[in-house]
């Protein structure tokens, strides 16, 4: 039950937590409520900035990114559970970039614990910490929090709503509201009359909304089932609108081209040929790139190109041996984290063998399905930006500072995205079309990025190193030691968003790494920044990708020097220190049938990664098909603690996995002269379904909190098929893409 005796509390941590963390908001400034950014036409009412009921029924506003995860869906269905209607029966829109669509989930992701071990005081506290995100306009779709943002906030927006429709027909019909009952979108009176919600929405939206209790899940009639999706029919009759679909009235198109040697500047250019070509409305000078304005993308593309640019050099080593020389040199320095130190692990215990192993990784681009897009309308004392983003009140406020106006005087629409995987959680899509839109105003333009100019000038997955040092005895780990070095994407993310420096400890450097669920005496892990200008995000599972890999891989290594079977050593390890983890890997045992042993030209491997409060333990089989390597098989477990759909948790954790086993194979971004060398899918490629694996997935449980399901699938797929490579083949995979030491089919 939503109390006030519980927002009081909240109310305390959060004004206590925000004057120890060093920013003394005061408790009223960040507990007030944020304003309904709703603004009902006649004959409609707001509930909630969630919930809005007109004539046609019920529309929710949903603040989270739909981009293929399912999200709109699994809102809807928690809306409809409380609110008693059928999930065909509500409309789901993106909401309006507002603080009031805050992600209440993300702030507590930041806090330094392993997760696992949380205790319900720091789970509590965590979601205390979360309303500082309406303070910080943290209108953002990522790091896997948006079912555990949106559980209760939803159910509480459906309850409400209910329970203050049901008090307008108390009122209407002289009764106790305790009397009436909900069914399928109407109020029912006690002598069996109904009375449709649309009937009774303008009443209720003049009543103060009672207190509400929350059902209980045994008497749920949607979730915790496979939900029919809300999106299907628009994506298969292409009528859904991504950000390239955006049509407004007198639309016209532009591309753009900026320093190919990332970061640098733009000395001039010469665009006599550009401005030549029929159809061509104009050239923009963006400061540190260029755009035409043109009457078809393809024209702008064409155009954008043929103008003579002079680039200046990057701020970076321009060879890719040189820049991860650069990254090697960070282990010289002090970490910037030791987020785990157990024991001693300077001293090697008596009698135990030693074991060391370096791996590397490479950067990795987003490679998303639409390439960077945005739609904007300038006229002078306002804008309009259509695009498919994962941050609407972050992209809202640079949009506003790049065209000097006051942010409400920008309007946010945020489409469909043809992927996001962190790479829409940018904002230099939106700055960029506003420029453009400056040059040509009352005129909506849309400015679309050429695939090769996409996959040039990403925010990558920084490349990655990592030194390990371990020991056995008498079959046992040990002692883990471990250091990582990358670029920050933390420190880069936060001066890009908010222009100032970002210092102290990175979680998410080490994520992956430091807070795996092993029982390990001796336990050391820590991080190391490298000092490089390469442009770095946050990329599907973030930290955990490239950490996932080397500590699973080592741990691969240390069962192999213990004389010890790969999977039992892990969960020998597990069951001490986290049951759910320990239930993964049981659960993928059982599912593959392992025994430990495999037959010639078949190898398999195991690998286990907690991460975002979720552990996933993955088999992959490869089998040698005349020379050449096949992914066969694959066994997914994952504990989710509360799986509401279980339909889209199990292809969200395929998805992860095939993301992961195509970096894994193929991926990687290399530089030459200071420039990407990788311009198109041909030289980016992902597994398609000839060499994907056939897939089974199991889904969990146990897990004492709710974890999230968008990431987890991604970080245990590339050891997990490393290792399967050694029981294969006998040769250590240490560095990535994989196909660059086995003959993959691909």
């Amino acid at each position: 039950m939503a109390s006030v005796g519980k927002i009081l509390r909240r109310t305390f941590l959060i004004g206590s937590a925000a004057i120890v963390g060093g920013v003394a908001f005061g408790a009223y400034y960040v507990s007030r409520p944020a304003a309904n950014p709703l603004k009902p036409a006649e004959g409609e009412t707001a509930l909630s900035p969630f919930v809005l009921i007109d004539q046609q029924g019920v529309t929710l506003f949903a603040p989270r990114a739909e981009m293929g995860q399912g999200v709109r869906t699994t809102w809807a269905a928690l809306i409809a559970e409380e609110l008693d209607v059928e999930l065909d029966q509500i409309r789901v829109l993106h909401g309006p970039a507002a603080a009031a669509y805050y992600n209440s989930a993300l702030v507590g992701e930041g806090l330094p614990n392993k997760g696992y071990d949380i205790s319900d005081f720091q789970h509590n506290l965590g979601e205390a910490l979360g309303v500082l995100g309406r303070t910080l306009s943290l209108q953002v779709t990522g790091g896997s929090t948006s079912m555990k943002d949106g559980f209760e906030r939803m159910r509480e927006a459906g309850a409400t709503a209910r329970e203050t429709l049901k008090q307008a027909a108390a009122d209407r019909l002289g009764v106790d509201r305790a009397q009436l009952k909900t069914e399928n979108g109407a109020v029912i009176a006690p002598n069996g009359t109904r009375i449709p919600y649309t009937e009774l929405a303008e009443a209720a939206g003049q009543i103060e909304p009672p207190e509400v209790e929350l059902r209980d899940p045994s008497n749920w009639r949607l979730l915790g089932r496979n939900l029919p999706r809300v999106d299907v029919v628009g994506k298969s009759t292409g009528t859904a609108e991504f950000g390239i679909d955006v049509r407004p009235e007198g639309l016209k198109f532009a591309s753009v081209r900026i320093n190919p040697k990332l970061g640098g500047e733009m000395k001039g250019f010469d665009a006599s040929a550009a401005e030549q070509m029929p159809g061509v409305k104009k050239v923009v000078d963006l400061g540190n790139g260029v755009a035409v304005i043109a009457t078809n993308t393809w024209l702008a593309i064409q155009a954008v190109e043929a103008i003579d640019v002079d680039w200046g050099d990057a701020p970076y080593p321009p060879e890719t041996d040189a820049i991860f020389t650069e990254i090697a040199s960070a282990f010289d320095a002090s970490p910037n984290s030791t987020m785990r130190d157990d024991g001693d692990v300077d001293t090697l215990p008596d009698g135990a063998t030693e074991i060391t192993a370096e791996y590397t990784v490479p950067y990795l681009a987003h490679s998303t399905m639409e390439p960077m897009n945005a739609t904007a309308l300038f006229t002078g004392s306002a804008l309009e930006l259509w695009c498919g983003n994962q941050a609407p009140t972050l992209v809202q406020i640079r949009a506003a500072n790049t065209a000097n106006l006051d942010k409400e005087a920008v309007q946010i629409h945020t489409t469909y995205l043809g992927g996001g995987f962190g790479r829409r959680g940018e904002l230099d899509f939106g700055e960029i079309a506003t420029k453009v839109a400056m040059a040509m105003p009352g005129v909506p333009v849309q400015t679309t990025w050429s695939r090769e100019e996409d996959m040039r000038h990403d925010y990558y997955r920084p490349g990655a190193m990592a030194r390990m040092r371990g020991a056995v005895k008498d079959g046992q780990a040990v002692l883990i030691d471990g250091k990582v070095a990358a670029q920050s994407c933390t420190q880069q993310a936060v001066k890009r968003y908010t222009g100032l420096p970002a210092g102290g400890p990175d979680k998410v450097l080490v994520e992956g790494f430091f807070n795996q669920p092993y029982t390990v005496p001796n336990y050391r892990m820590s991080g190391h920044i490298a000092d490089l200008d390469i442009p770095v995000g946050f990329w599907r599972s973030v930290g955990n990708s490239h950490n996932g890999f080397f500590h699973e891989t080592f741990m691969d290594e240390m069962a192999n020097a213990a004389g010890r079977d790969p999977l039992e050593f892990r969960l020998e390890l597990a069951k001490a220190e986290h049951a759910p983890s320990a239930g993964c890997l049981q659960a993928v045992k059982e599912m593959s049938g392992w025994t430990g042993e495999t037959p010639d030209g078949v190898g398999r491997g195991v690998a286990m990664t907690y991460s975002f409060g979720t552990p996933v333990a993955q088999v992959i089989e490869v089998v040698d098909e005349d020379g050449t390597i096949r992914i066969a098989k694959a066994w997914i477990a994952c504990d989710v603690g509360l799986a509401l759909d279980p339909g889209t948790v199990e292809a969200q954790m395929f998805g992860g996995m095939i993301y992961g086993l195509s970096a894994a194979v193929m991926g990687e971004i290399t530089f030459s002269d200071g420039e990407v060398e990788q311009y198109n899918f041909p030289d980016y490629d992902a597994l398609r379904m000839h060499n994907a694996p056939v897939t089974q997935v199991k889904i969990l449980e146990t897990n004492h909190h709710m974890g999230g399901v968008g990431e987890p699938g991604t970080p245990p797929s590339m050891p997990a098929l490393g290792n399967a490579l050694f029981d294969l083949t006998g040769e250590r995979a240490r560095t990535l893409p994989l196909i660059n030491q086995f003959n993959l089919l691909v």
